[in-house]
């Protein structure tokens, strides 16, 4: 009686952030990955952009942490936890007699059968009726509207917090597909190494993830920018101010970014040679936040000799497509593996 009123969703669990999409309404709730936990009770303090707010700034009892890593569980429970709390915040004003939802959830390309069963598993104890699983560079291509179920190569680079992944499609499925544990949140780690080698100073992540945001590049600046950072020096163990400038940022993005390039091109190299031509045609699409990082897609154009283009609405598309695959849901209930056994 009551199963007309049930809404799926679908669910990008990121590394850094985690978007749900409610079937006919769109991505509803957008929050960091991130849970703060009393660790002398055990209990949940904070999820969110509450809990974001503590990371470098709780006192010893509380504790800020990622329950996801490179893209993967690293905490079970925690991780249930959160997913619980996105799904009530997804369905506030569900009926009181409304079942349970199917979620789509996503999962990275390279993940292993055990991450895969743990990503299921945490989502079914959050209070899921069933959950299927997707692909990240699949749904990323659905969400960036290239042609998926068409006999023609789409060619997405989708850069998150904790992985990129990289993959050819065509005809429904992937072709062939890289997946690296490296992505934003190297790129912030390598900035706060940068400034602690450099100028023995200590920031924090978020300082990093500021840095990354205002002024990183994958090429210098025809002007570099100024910027002011605070941090503990490391000498003297007081609080100090400093100016950097984008240079010096993209120079400490360097190896990431090259990490990135050279996955684009191995994956490049696998290409068939009739979907090469398709993408030379259509471009490598960039998705995710990673794809925001200033002059990325100049760098990969000069590096591969195609034409890149960022996605319209890089953070989202993720997200998107798996919402917009929660309308084939039925395709995905063998849960039999690659994107690659789907049809239209």
């Amino acid at each position: 009686m009551f199963g007309g009123f049930t809404k799926d969703l679908g669910i990008d669990l990121g590394t850094a952030n985690t978007l749900v999409y409610v079937k006919g309404r769109g991505i509803i709730v957008r929050e960091p990955s991130v849970v703060a936990i009393r660790t002398d009770t055990k209990t949940i303090e904070a999820v969110g952009d509450a809990a974001k707010r503590m990371i470098g700034r709780t006192p010893g009892n509380i504790r800020a942490i990622r329950p996801m890593k490179d893209g993967v569980i690293a905490d079970f429970e925690t991780t249930a936890t959160m997913i619980r709390y996105f799904l009530k915040q997804a369905q506030k004003d569900r009926w009181l007699f409304q079942r349970h939802p199917n979620v789509m959830i996503c999962v990275p390309s390279g993940i292993t059968a055990v991450e895969k069963r743990a990503v299921e598993d945490a989502t079914k104890q959050a209070g899921a009726k069933d959950a299927y699983t997707i692909e990240e560079p699949f749904a990323a291509a659905i969400g960036a509207d290239l042609p998926v179920w068409e006999p023609t190569g789409s060619m997405v680079v989708d850069i998150g917090g904790g992985t990129t992944e990289v993959a050819v499609i065509s005809l429904g499925g992937i072709v062939t597909s890289r997946s690296i544990r490296i992505a934003g949140d190297e790129m912030d780690e390598a900035i706060t190494q940068y400034i602690k080698r450099s100028y023995n100073l200590m920031i924090g992540e978020r300082t990093s993830e500021q840095i990354k945001m205002e002024i990183g590049s994958a090429l210098p600046l025809e002007r570099p920018e100024p910027f002011e950072i605070r941090g503990r020096d490391l000498v003297s163990g007081l609080p100090k101010t400093l100016g950097i400038t984008s240079d010096e940022i993209t120079e400490a993005l360097t190896d990431t970014v090259n990490a990135i390039v050279d996955a684009v091109k191995v994956t490049l190299e696998k290409c068939p040679p009739e979907l090469s031509a398709d993408i030379m045609d259509r471009g490598i699409v960039l998705t995710g936040g990673g794809a925001l990082l200033r002059n990325l897609d100049r760098l990969l154009t000069s590096e591969t000799g195609m034409p890149v283009i960022v996605a319209e609405n890089p953070l989202d598309c993720v997200a998107i497509g798996t919402g917009r695959a929660l309308e084939n849901i039925h395709l995905f209930k063998t849960k039999s593996g690659p994107t690659t056994r789907y049809k239209r």
